[in-house]
């Protein structure tokens, strides 16, 4: 498998104007992309900080992922990603060593990237997002 870099940083929020505003108006950051994903049911806002993205996620429904998870956990850290340049490849690799996988296969996500989920229980807690960018 070839990381590369940490992807982005995604971060649910109740609330994507108000985050937006904190971000940009506190931090001095500049969102550049709102997007929403409706097979995800989220609607998602990014942040660049040096090579390394922020990505807020606002859920569309209560009974979607981000929604599920604002109401087991409430707002903060959702995942981290990581970028890689075979998706298919590092999920094979991945899953060879027994990894739990959420996505046996790339979909979909936002910003055109192709997508997959490692389960938190195999990763230490943390709910993991390969990335990779199409060609």
């Amino acid at each position: 498998m070839n990381i590369s870099h940490i992807e982005h940083i995604g971060i649910a929020v109740k609330n994507l104007v108000e985050a937006i505003s904190f971000y940009e108006n506190v931090l001095g950051l500049k969102c550049y992309a709102i997007e929403e994903v409706s097979d995800q049911k989220v609607k998602t806002a990014f942040f660049m900080v040096g090579q390394t993205k922020i990505e807020l996620l606002e859920s569309t429904s209560p009974d979607g992922p981000i929604g599920k998870f604002i109401e087991k956990k409430g707002e903060g850290i959702h995942h981290i990603a990581f970028a890689v340049k075979d998706l298919q490849n590092s999920l094979d690799e991945i899953k060879n060593k027994n990894v739990h996988l959420i996505d046996e296969k790339g979909r979909k996500g936002a910003e055109s990237l192709n997508i997959a989920f490692l389960h938190p229980k195999s990763t230490f807690g943390v709910l993991t997002e390969l990335c990779e960018k199409p060609e």
